[in-house]
């Protein structure tokens, strides 16, 4: 899988690194090298796998009961910048 990126006219070597990242990112390489950075056991490979079948399971099961999604972070305090 080569990715090959031509420089188009007027275009600075900053705006070509930004578009070969963006298409690494699109391809999945990214993603694929973090992941096989380190060794990862097989059983944790499956136990990881588990976890995400199960989070998109209640996921699904939450989205066809009708119920609105929590979401992931509390309502900020009023009149405060944070803590």
């Amino acid at each position: 899988m080569a990715i090959r990126i031509k420089s188009r006219h007027g275009e600075s070597v900053n705006q070509m690194l930004r578009r070969f990242k963006k298409l690494c990112e699109k391809e999945g390489l990214t993603k694929d090298v973090k992941r096989k950075q380190y060794f990862e056991k097989p059983s944790e490979r499956r136990r990881r796998a588990m976890r995400k079948a199960i989070s998109r399971m209640e996921r699904i099961q939450s989205e066809a009961a009708g119920g609105a999604r929590p979401s992931p972070r509390p309502p900020a305090r009023p009149g405060g910048r944070g803590r």
